[in-house]
């Protein structure tokens, strides 16, 4: 039986959110299980203290009854079109607060809770699954929302405990992660590569404010922290699915929006790549890259 490229590995994607998953690496999740590699995707939190933000569902009774019921169905309907297994990670959804001064997030949500008390479930995953690759927000989280930080130091700990004997006794039996990465979805080259184009075929860019937010950033001796792109991955035959993907979370996306606006027939041409940060490796690579498991697949795939 001949082997696909990707045959025994794994690969884990932490995220906060239902939908995140799919603006997020959705493509490069689509092509490594395409390639016989098994993708896991864990949602922390079920967003159930999000906005409907798709204005044509706004009036369906569930979206303003059952909210999480309907994130749930639409995770489904997601990871469907990704082809990834799903873990939901069950921690309640912190908000995204408002306000000066900030208000206090949600006692016991996702954000508010230690280390230790957050990790274990992923790092319970992570010995069960056994993944080779980790996905994950930078320290910025992304954007700095209080799940997407509280992801990336989860995603952390995973990657620097998960394989200690010592740490985090009864949760398995350990495994280490041999690379992490840190995902560049929204990385401003990409956005404006896209929005020139718009602007080149004499059209109105709805990138403009979102370029204008992301150049007026935080200097990085605040403590925002910047990341040069280490590895492109190519995926190009995937971006139809994944904008389906996308799609599916009915509530957070609207098919008219900023997501959707370059063709993706013209995507291939300009910006066929999901980027990402070469993080943490624990095995010899170079860089650039241009696939998760380089320095891996010399490795044996039988554990």
């Amino acid at each position: 039986m001949t082997s696909t490229p990707a045959d025994g590995f794994r690969i884990l994607a932490i995220h906060a959110h239902p939908d995140d998953e799919s603006s997020k690496g959705a493509g490069t999740m689509i092509r490594y299980v395409s390639e016989g590699a098994r993708v896991m995707v864990a949602t922390c939190t079920g967003g159930e203290r999000g906005d409907v933000l798709n204005q044509a569902v706004a009036l369906e009774p569930m979206a303003s009854r059952d909210l999480a019921g309907m994130r749930i169905r639409e995770m489904a309907d997601a990871a469907r079109h990704l082809g990834v297994e799903h873990r939901w990670i069950s921690f309640a959804d912190s908000g995204l607060p408002e306000g000066d001064p900030m208000p206090p997030l949600p006692f016991g949500s996702f954000g508010t809770l230690p280390i230790e008390q957050a990790a274990a479930p992923l790092i319970r995953l992570a010995r069960d699954f056994k993944p080779h690759v980790i996905l994950a927000y930078d320290e910025n989280g992304g954007y700095p929302h209080p799940d997407h930080i509280q992801s990336h130091r989860v995603a952390m700990e995973v990657y620097l405990k998960a394989g200690d004997p010592e740490a985090y006794p009864g949760l398995g039996e350990p495994w280490e992660p041999s690379k992490l990465y840190y995902d560049r979805g929204f990385n401003p080259e990409k956005l404006r590569a896209l929005h020139e184009s718009i602007l080149a075929d004499g059209n109105e860019s709805p990138f403009t404010d979102w370029l204008a937010r992301m150049e007026s950033a935080p200097d990085p001796s605040s403590g925002w922290k910047t990341y040069e792109t280490t590895t492109q991955i190519d995926v190009a035959p995937y971006i139809e699915q994944r904008e389906e993907a996308l799609k599916a979370h009915r509530t957070q996306i609207d098919p008219e929006s900023a997501f959707f606006a370059v063709p993706a027939a013209r995507q291939r041409e300009i910006w066929p790549w999901e980027d990402y940060v070469l993080a943490e490796s624990r095995v010899e690579t170079s860089l650039p890259e241009s696939d998760l498991l380089q320095g891996l697949r010399v490795e044996s795939t039988s554990a």
